[in-house]
């Protein structure tokens, strides 16, 4: 592979989810102008049922959430980037091949981790990464060498040599995981890689994606209904709805509010000081939970707020700048395009 870090026996022996290096990973880093995925008006048909209807979408490198509900399109838009569907119109490319042309190319550069438990019945799970390593082109030796050093990197122990009909659901992550990372491709898509994990071991997930990103400069996707996931860990959102891309942008512009209210977290009586402040000229809000914001042009907080506290008699604890919800968000911005799958 391209690239040795030289400590290999280090980092396999203090293995974490979040820490260890797998040795032989690739880290170049593509730049933020870099788009990998470029789809320029998808559509696609089963039948009659319009399941993808004009997708243009230009991923840039970085963790991307993908987020919809049920019979959004985010699967078959997952189909359709590893070129497993073939598309009802449009056209597109992945990594510089065309979408329309190329698909084992394009597969080839890309590491899937399916939502669906997709393992062989009585292989253990040193053989079933280790048969996804020589299915890339791997030497037997190699396939298992790497494999155990990606499923040390999974932090999987011996239950590695067990058969995996027998894991828990965690393993059973963790394996898919193994498999969709062993080829060291530059890309990678999961699909509900924290479903049915408990919190320390989702917490253990994301530290892992994210470490992929960010230390080895790999391009994720994450298909997802955990919100949370994508705020933690995703710099880029895409939010599907009946087949529509309804949004996409970098997390950071869709938190960030069309006018930049302050929060403030107040000791005293909010009601009177609320009271003085708009009487003063200062304009106020209350955010969902009821909490004090204070309207501000330029995100700074006016000097009569903290005269009207001396006077109202209260003290200002904490001025923390108001975000959008990403939660309200998505309600927003999926609606009434919302369906069950």
């Amino acid at each position: 592979m391209a690239n040795q870090f030289g400590q290999q026996s280090e980092n396999i022996s203090n293995a974490k989810a979040a820490s260890s290096t797998p040795s032989d990973f690739v880290t170049a880093t593509p730049t933020d102008t870099q788009r990998l995925i470029e789809l320029r008006n998808i559509n696609k048909f089963y039948g009659s049922t319009k399941v993808l209807n004009d997708v243009s979408i230009s991923l840039k490198p970085g963790v991307t959430g993908l987020l919809g509900p049920n019979g959004a399109g985010k699967s078959t838009l997952i189909k359709v980037i590893l070129g497993l569907v073939r598309i009802s119109a449009g056209s597109g490319n992945v990594m510089g091949y065309d979408l329309l042309t190329s698909g084992r190319e394009i597969r080839n550069l890309i590491g899937y981790m399916p939502e669906d438990d997709s393992y062989i019945a009585g292989m253990q799970g040193i053989e079933l990464v280790r048969y996804a390593a020589c299915l890339s082109g791997m030497t037997s030796v190699e396939g298992l060498r790497r494999s155990h050093e990606i499923l040390d990197y999974c932090d999987m122990g011996q239950e590695r040599y067990r058969n995996v009909e027998t894991y828990s659901t965690g393993m059973r992550q963790k394996t898919k995981v193994a498999q969709a990372i062993v080829a060291d491709p530059p890309m990678l898509i999961f699909d509900e890689p924290t479903s049915g994990l408990d919190p320390e071991a989702r917490e253990a997930m994301l530290n892992r994606v994210k470490n992929l990103a960010v230390k080895h400069g790999k391009t994720v996707i994450i298909s997802t209904h955990i919100l949370k996931d994508v705020q933690q860990i995703c710099d880029h959102v895409i939010i599907m709805a009946n087949g529509k891309v309804k949004l996409a942008d970098r997390l950071e512009n869709v938190h960030r509010p069309s006018s930049p209210n302050l929060h403030l977290k107040i000791l005293g009586d909010t009601s009177s000081f609320r009271d003085n402040l708009e009487r003063n000229g200062v304009g106020t809000l209350l955010d969902n939970d009821g909490n004090l914001c204070v309207v501000s042009p330029d995100g700074v907080l006016p000097k009569e707020v903290w005269t009207t506290a001396m006077m109202s008699k209260v003290s200002i604890q904490s001025v923390i700048p108001a975000k959008n919800s990403l939660e309200a968000i998505f309600r927003d911005v999926v609606g009434d395009d919302a369906r069950a799958g």
